[in-house]
């Protein structure tokens, strides 16, 4: 998988087609990723000592990584991404298109 945590991505099909967000984390065993503000989901709490009311709670869930492509903000366009040996022999993801290397994710 090709996207990591703290990529900014944008959602190429589905409910949220067209939205741009940050990847909160990754799951690639299941192939899934969290992005933030994408497919938001509501779920009752129970009251807790930590949270004494209890009420609704919204948060993102999953989405699968295929319908998710890394976002170009220079380009302002969703690229593809492939690999490439750099200088000193380390793997580096670098844009299909303009050739340019990605540098890494902020975690």
């Amino acid at each position: 998988m090709k996207i990591k945590t703290g990529d900014t991505v944008k959602v190429i099909s589905g409910h949220y087609k067209g939205t741009i967000g940050e990847v909160k984390a990754v799951d690639k065993k299941n192939n899934k990723v969290i992005v933030e503000g994408v497919n938001m989901i509501k779920k009752s709490q129970k009251p807790t000592q930590a949270n004494p009311d209890g009420g609704i709670v919204e948060h993102e869930a999953p989405i699968d990584a295929s319908n998710v492509a890394f976002y170009d903000e220079k380009a302002k366009a969703a690229v593809k991404l492939g690999w490439k040996l750099d200088d000193k022999g380390n793997k580096v993801r670098v844009n299909k298109k303009s050739g340019k290397e990605i540098k890494e994710a902020k975690k």
